[in-house]
């Protein structure tokens, strides 16, 4: 079994667009969405074609989707475009974010049980990274099984290992940091490879598009931010260490 691994899509249709149209993931036997799917800004249009794949997806709650719940149920939040976008969803589709799973598990051949979660197994918005002590790592995946274990949250891909455990986040498709490009992961259970992937995105043609497509009032703002400029590693790491609370 091959598998795609989408995180992090916020919204942003051209990119998700993209990456379904990349040949490896047209052809992947799954494809697993790792949370966060809908807050940013075209949620409406990213939902339907995310439910147009039917079964061959695999979905896992994030804390942006459950955030879109709980304002659709008339709670504040303190971001402005999740705010906008709760407000676009229909019923069903409100309905379909609270009804997401904090996990999936799955036996990928060489990968072994692997585990599919949002942010770490323990929560849906806790901070891990790459650079993250073994100490810390132990204390995440503290009690869990599975030989791999797959996470987004932070738009920061990596792989490595956390004592024996093979931790994977494919970054995120529609907020990037590091370097612009849509990110996504390829598991491949019969040789155990492990893939990430960016797939080349023109800034220039998706922020037209975002323009002249959402209704969402800051999306200048938010384009500037997200799309004609991206936060670097170095500028991500700094920020969800301190996050992390180390030291």
């Amino acid at each position: 079994m091959r598998i795609a691994v989408l995180s992090d899509i916020h919204g942003v249709l051209p990119a998700l667009e993209a990456v379904l149209a990349e040949p490896e993931v047209k052809s992947a036997d799954r494809i697993v969405l790792t949370g966060d799917v809908a807050a940013g800004p075209m949620p409406v249009e990213t939902l339907d074609l995310l439910t147009s794949l039917g079964e061959r997806a695999s979905w896992v709650n994030g804390n942006a989707d459950r955030e879109l719940v709980e304002v659709a149920a008339g709670k504040d939040c303190p971001y402005p475009s999740s705010a906008w976008a709760a407000g676009q969803l229909s019923e069903e589709q409100v309905e379909l974010l609270a009804g997401l799973p904090a996990r999936q598990e799955i036996e990928l051949g060489r990968l072994g049980r692997t585990l599919f979660v949002h942010a770490t197994p323990r929560s849906d918005e806790e901070t891990i990274l790459v650079d993250s002590s073994l100490e810390r790592w132990g204390e995440v995946l503290a009690g869990e099984k599975a030989d791999t274990v797959v996470l987004g949250n932070t738009h920061m891909p990596f792989v490595r290992l956390a004592d024996r455990v093979l931790v994977v986040n494919p970054g995120s498709v529609g907020m990037p940091y590091g370097r612009y490009g849509a990110q996504w992961a390829l598991l491949d259970g019969k040789s155990g490879a492990v893939t990430l992937r960016n797939t080349p995105l023109d800034a220039r043609t998706v922020r037209e598009r975002l323009l002249a497509e959402s209704g969402y009032e800051g999306i200048r703002e938010w384009v500037d931010e997200y799309v004609t400029s991206t936060y670097s590693d170095a500028e991500a790491l700094t920020t969800f260490a301190a996050a992390e609370s180390r030291g």
